[in-house]
């Protein structure tokens, strides 16, 4: 089935070109039509597939999809919107990033995919540190396995700068104790958007994301 037509890149195409508000209003009726309904009638969809994968997952889209507009508050660049929409299937949807699911946006360039964690808190980071150091064994595995190196790489994110005392001969041996943030990214061709083969190919990347998600969920929690 095919959820978005061409228009949904050309839109964020020409949008890239008269990034204001003025042009925004004067096209917000194709935005809907073409980016806002079916990106909403979507992530619904993807969220009752990954259902039948993921029993205990409970959201509704509208908390998933971050809005089109920018935040300008800090930026040097005041462009009014974003060029793209994404949406968070995580537990916490798009308010917690810390609980391990799938991120994807939609832009004229890429279909990105992103897993794991984001956005831990100390205590999170505690735990997985303690986790890793105790038997990393496990989660090496998991990063190691062919399909997850080939669709996604290694793991992603923030690193600590000053390593503490207490996790420094453990850093030593693992590595990834260092990280702040544990996440990792797959890109893909843009025009998969608007194909039939968009909902099945995300449900796959959704499975061999799935035994690191998992990991990383239980170490937090």
């Amino acid at each position: 089935m095919k959820y978005f037509t061409k228009d949904y890149i050309t839109f964020f195409q020409d949008l890239s070109k008269n990034n204001e508000k003025d042009w925004f209003h004067a096209n917000k009726k194709r935005y809907e039509e073409s980016v806002k309904k079916p990106f909403l009638f979507f992530i619904t969809q993807l969220i009752t597939e990954l259902q039948n994968i993921e029993t205990d997952l409970h959201l509704e889209a509208k908390k998933c999809i971050s809005r089109i507009n920018r935040d300008i508050r800090f930026a040097k660049d005041k462009s009014p919107y974003n060029l793209h929409l994404t949406a968070f299937l995580g537990r916490g949807g798009k308010k917690d990033k810390s609980i391990p699911g799938m991120a994807i946006r939609l832009s004229p360039e890429m279909l990105g995919i992103m897993g794991g964690s984001y956005g831990m808190d100390k205590d999170q980071l505690y735990r997985l540190r303690t986790t890793l150091s105790k038997d990393n064994t496990i989660i090496n595995a998991l990063l190691s396995e062919p399909n997850f190196k080939k669709t996604f790489g290694s793991v992603r994110g923030e690193t600590m700068k000053r390593v503490p005392k207490e996790w420094a001969e453990a850093a030593r041996l693992e590595p990834l104790i260092l990280q702040k943030q544990f996440y990792f990214m797959g890109e893909l061709k843009p025009s998969l958007i608007y194909s039939d083969e968009l909902m099945p190919t995300l449900l796959n990347q959704y499975k061999i994301m799935k035994p690191v998600n998992d990991y990383i969920r239980h170490a937090i929690a």
